[in-house]
């Protein structure tokens, strides 16, 4: 019999299995809510893949976190928060309250190898993940080469979904890797992205929200993602820094160096015209929303010129003023 995977994060478990008998209790026993100590016993336990909120409430008790499973069971009923309980291995806490045992599992700190994957992630980042959490090279190279992608994919950059991840015990790399994937297409905007557009393929949609989530803080998506489209459309080369960076695998750089921007990779927008080939990294949902719905504006130029000050300008003249004002701020350790 297959092991099946016991793995992604925030799965959803059901409590539509729970009710309150109308002929129980009208106030479940449960412990204080106190200030935890140093010396508070722990114990570790593991919550299967699809419990339901009956199942976690009792696993509770058993192991002595509780004081009783229904006590559990109503706090899970009235916070919603409660479906984003992962599967896998938890450290909990004994003898506290129920409100507090829901608080634990949903403190990521308290999960064993959990897998953090960042918006941006690049690849080879989440191999070095996964080689964390024990599996070797081999074992990730094949399941990135095995990995059902969506239609329309070749490569498996920018699909591993930027999420925390925990898998049960027994999981293979192949199962922990279609997980991410998986946990890709199962979000609303990345179903449309997937569609493609008028003007852009599904591949070339992913690899503008990519760069987007690569070059602007969030609230900047939008308009870059439409100097983007504003370049492309007039036949201006992208010229990204962080297809470069990219490229080099390096993160942090605030300065490129023009030996850097002849790099020969079909990725430097530098040397290249249009986009890459494909995603530079794994972005998150609003840089994906940023590549299907862009800012309006005639925008073909922006920069940083401080930490959360990126503008936005169509001219050139601006822009090198601009430019000017960054490398003043750089030079005073503005980007440190």
């Amino acid at each position: 019999m297959k092991k099946k995977v016991v793995a992604s994060i925030l799965a959803l478990l059901t409590l539509s299995a729970l009710y309150i008998s109308r002929s129980g209790p009208s106030v479940a026993p449960d412990f204080p809510t106190n200030t935890m100590i140093a010396e508070q016993p722990e114990v570790n336990i593991e919550i299967p893949q699809g419990s339901s909120g009956s199942e976690i409430a009792k696993l509770l008790f058993e192991n002595k976190i509780t004081k009783s499973s229904e006590a559990f069971f109503r706090v899970a009923v009235g916070d919603k928060r409660s479906e984003k309980i992962a599967p896998g291995d938890h450290r909990i806490s004994q003898n506290i309250s129920a409100r507090q045992a829901l608080e634990q599992l949903l403190d990521p700190n308290r999960i064993p190898n959990l897998i953090k994957i960042y918006e941006g992630g690049w690849k080879s980042e989440v191999t070095q993940a996964l080689r964390k959490y024990g599996f070797t090279s081999t074992e990730i190279a094949a399941a990135f080469r095995q990995a059902k992608l969506p239609q329309g994919f070749k490569d498996i950059e920018g699909l591993l979904f930027p999420a925390q991840y925990t898998f049960a015990k027994g999981v293979t790399a192949q199962q922990a890797v279609q997980a991410m994937v998986d946990r890709f297409t199962s979000e609303r905007v990345s179903q449309q992205l997937i569609q493609g557009s008028k003007e852009f393929s599904a591949v070339q949609l992913l690899t503008i929200a990519s760069i987007v989530q690569a070059e602007g803080d969030v609230k900047d998506y939008p308009q870059v993602s439409r100097v983007i489209r504003n370049r492309l459309k007039i036949g201006m080369p992208l010229q990204l820094d962080s297809t470069v960076h990219f490229v080099k695998k390096v993160r942090g750089q605030i300065f490129l160096s023009t030996q850097s921007t002849l790099i020969n990779s079909p990725y430097n927008t530098y040397k290249r015209y249009g986009l890459p080939p494909g995603p530079i990294g794994s972005p998150g949902v609003e840089a994906m929303k940023a590549a299907l719905e862009p800012a309006t504006g005639d925008w073909l130029f922006f920069i940083t010129v401080a930490p959360g000050d990126t503008r936005f300008t169509k001219s050139i003249e601006e822009f090198n003023s601009w430019k000017s004002l960054y490398e003043k701020n750089r030079k005073a350790g503005a980007f440190k």
